[in-house]
């Protein structure tokens, strides 16, 4: 079926909300996902939409325009756990039931995974009433980071020699098989640091551009100490202001981001579906890849 066909059976305007097709998106839809990020005020973030069309699942609803009226997207890891973001629908088209029509399509192709996602708090009366629990709310940290004298700890990630012990670590961490997504971060990061202690490898991050930003992200250690030389070995070569989410339940590391210059831009709820619990050990969780992908 042709683009003009499809769009013309699913007219947001006239068809009910429930009935509309929902339509698998790919990296040839990236224009209309950066025009509707756009209508929203998002900003036309390329880098950060190609990587989650090239590794999650993209999902959209079609304008009679042959334009995005909505999106959502799933980032699946294995059968386990899955991650939802860029829920957008467009301004001409909010209040018509086309967000909770996606999500509810991308609660289903979920299957039995954990599923979470970070919610602003325009957005989370809909995730509420879809059966989504708040577990904690993240600040995103935005600023230069300033230099304290710190010594260097961490050192440059070499995908041949890391990467095994690296998806090892990400897999007892988060729970589930990540190793195709994280695979494909060392050719997406500005950079990747590990640090090493006498049992091996106990922490790795990394730092990729957004736009003017530069999103430290995942952040995985052993201990907020680890954690913290990570973000500050990150941060030493970036030529702009850096942004991290870290959780309100670490209090300490938001202290110290706020003494270095990084201070709160904004805040969101992680929530999970049905409250389940979540796999693996998220203590050594200190920041996500991206909010949209976890």
């Amino acid at each position: 079926m042709n683009r003009k066909a499809y769009t013309s059976m699913a007219d947001p305007l006239t068809t009910p909300a429930a009935e509309l097709p929902v339509r698998r998106l790919g990296p040839e839809d990236l224009d209309r996902c950066l025009a509707l990020s756009e209508d929203r005020a998002w900003g036309p973030e390329r880098r950060k939409w190609l990587f989650i069309l090239e590794n999650g699942e993209g999902y959209g609803i079609d304008a009679p325009s042959g334009e995005l009226a909505g999106t959502v997207t799933l980032t699946r890891y294995d059968t386990t756990a899955a991650g939802i973001g860029m829920m957008l629908v467009a301004t001409r088209y909010g209040g018509r039931g086309l967000g909770r029509r996606l999500m509810t399509h991308a609660l289903e192709a979920a299957g039995d995974a954990v599923v979470f996602l970070w919610a602003t708090e325009s957005g989370r009366p809909l995730y509420e009433k879809l059966g989504f629990e708040t577990l904690c709310v993240a600040e995103a940290r935005v600023g230069r980071l300033r230099a304290g004298g710190d010594p260097v700890r961490s050192r440059p990630a070499d995908p041949g020699r890391d990467l095994p012990a690296l998806l090892a670590l990400d897999a007892e961490v988060f729970g589930a098989d990540r190793s195709a997504l994280l695979a494909r971060l060392f050719d997406f990061a500005e950079q990747v640091r590990v640090v090493e202690d006498d049992s091996g490898l106990i922490g790795y991050a990394g730092m990729w551009r957004n736009l003017s930003t530069l999103v430290i992200g995942p952040v995985v250690a052993g201990g907020e100490e680890v954690a913290r030389a990570l973000i500050t070995d990150l941060a030493r070569t970036a030529d702009g202001p850096v942004r991290v989410e870290v959780d309100r339940t670490r209090p300490g590391l938001l202290g110290w981001l706020g003494d270095r210059g990084v201070s709160q831009a904004f805040w969101t709820s992680f929530m999970v579906h049905g409250g389940r619990p979540l796999p693996g050990d998220r203590t050594r969780v200190f920041a996500p890849l991206t909010v949209a992908m976890g």
